[in-house]
């Protein structure tokens, strides 16, 4: 979250029970495949995982017909998940209203 407050977005928090926040993802979308730590609903898309707030803002600005954008798993180097100088390859899924993904965005490791 304290990537997305520097980088001018408003986020709350809810602390929900194992079962009622997988219910919660399955339910605004997120297929199983694409399931990571945290969820959030902004303006309409759901945000899964360690995205990135420049993504965020792009999807924003398009406005694709879609579910939203994740990240599965805990990529290390993606926000919230800084390790020093370590980093993760690891992509940025577009989530479809029907369930498909395809890459919004890629990032390099080192």
């Amino acid at each position: 979250m304290e990537h997305l407050e520097e980088n001018g977005f408003a986020p709350t928090g809810q602390d929900m029970f194992a079962g009622l926040l997988v219910r919660f993802k399955l339910d605004n979308g997120v297929p199983p495949r694409m399931v990571s730590c945290h969820t959030a609903l902004v303006d309409g898309y759901v945000i899964e995982g360690h995205v990135p707030a420049s993504d965020i803002r792009r999807l924003l600005a398009e406005r694709p017909d879609a579910v939203g954008l994740a990240v599965p798993e805990m990529p290390l180097g993606s926000p919230g998940m800084d390790q020093g100088r370590w980093r993760e390859a690891y992509d940025v899924f577009l989530i479809r209203n029907e369930g498909s993904t395809e890459v919004f965005a890629s990032y390099k490791g080192n």
